[in-house]
């Protein structure tokens, strides 16, 4: 029995994985219910994240961001 990894899972969700492999995992997802769970939740997290609607930054914050990093651009330099 292959033992997939949390690396394994997020590949295969992204079709990223050599055809082998992937075989091998869905083989393991079918047959160990406590990784098909996981992938289950990694799946589900993963379409809850994309479909989040992003807000810009207000304008306040950027400014202070851009003005710390440049505070530490000319201390380091």
């Amino acid at each position: 029995m292959v033992n997939s990894t949390l690396e394994d899972l997020v590949l295969y969700m992204h079709k990223e994985l050599a055809a082998a492999k992937r075989a091998e995992v869905e083989s393991e997802l079918e047959q160990n219910w406590a990784l098909k769970e996981k992938y289950n939740v990694l799946l589900e997290s993963f379409n809850r994240i994309n479909n989040i609607k992003l807000q810009s930054p207000r304008m306040q914050t950027v400014n202070a961001i851009m003005q710390y990093a440049g505070g530490i651009a000319k201390v380091s330099s």
